[in-house]
């Protein structure tokens, strides 16, 4: 008897995520199942909107307190890589001072996620230049508030 047209979706959707694990590592894989810290943050400090090279474009959201990061938020259009990289960032952002987070670059998010193929490590510098253009805002509001 053949395989019900359910089964076969669950068996191919089964292949493909056995396929995209292999190819991407586990933490890329995991992220872009299952984001951490993707949405938008109302009445954010900080915030950007950056489209990179390849089409997508990546939002970024940050609250500050006690000049540490409080909230780090990520959104994006883009594909299964730069929701990973969007997540890493997001992640390594929370709780660092504003120096710190200076730090968090494309580099650091690879190495973090364990590497991606060579024609997606661009969405690690995608999700590291909106951090930072997120932290250059709320720079800019600090000087127009004269802080």
């Amino acid at each position: 008897m053949g395989e019900t047209l359910d089964e076969f979706a669950q068996k191919l959707q089964e292949e493909i995520f056995e396929e995209t694990r292999k190819a991407y590592g586990e933490a890329v894989f995991q992220r872009w199942l299952t984001p951490r810290f993707m949405g938008a943050l109302p009445n954010a400090d900080g915030k950007s909107r950056v489209t990179g090279k390849c089409g997508d474009t990546m939002e970024f959201y940050l609250k500050i307190a006690n000049d540490r990061v409080e909230t780090a938020l990520f959104w994006t259009d883009g594909c299964g890589s730069s929701t990973a990289c969007g997540s890493m960032a997001a992640e390594l952002a929370h709780g660092k001072t504003l120096d710190e987070l200076a730090d968090i670059d494309g580099e650091l998010i690879l190495k973090k996620l364990g590497g991606l193929p060579q024609e997606e490590q661009h969405c690690a510098y995608l999700a590291a230049g909106a951090l930072q253009e997120a932290l250059r805002d709320y720079f800019a509001k600090q000087r127009q508030k004269g802080e």
